[in-house]
């Protein structure tokens, strides 16, 4: 898995990704997906990790089953929130 913390406005957006899907554009009926390197290739994290960030963070954008279920399992997500594109999971949350 592949993380990147952005910083705007004194906010912190954790985006991940799982490191295969890195850079590949994905297209499912009128979805339009990019796995953008810009905004999610940063810095390879474990499973420990990623949920670090995840508790820092003020809005989360994952790509992936592999980081969607990190967060899953550790509740920053539910299922409710998850959407597939082209089979593979993503979710977005963010603090109020």
């Amino acid at each position: 898995m592949i993380a990147k913390k952005h910083e705007i406005d004194y906010k912190t957006i954790i985006a991940a990704c799982d490191k295969e899907h890195i850079g590949k554009t994905f297209e499912e009926g009128e979805i339009y997906f990019i796995a953008s390197e810009k905004f999610y290739a940063g810095v390879e994290v474990s499973e420990s990790e990623l949920e670090k960030l995840l508790e820092e963070a003020d809005s989360i954008n994952l790509f992936g089953d592999k980081c969607v279920n990190v967060a899953l399992k550790k509740g920053f997500v539910s299922e409710k929130s998850i959407i597939k594109i082209k089979g593979i999971k993503h979710a977005q949350a963010y603090k109020i």
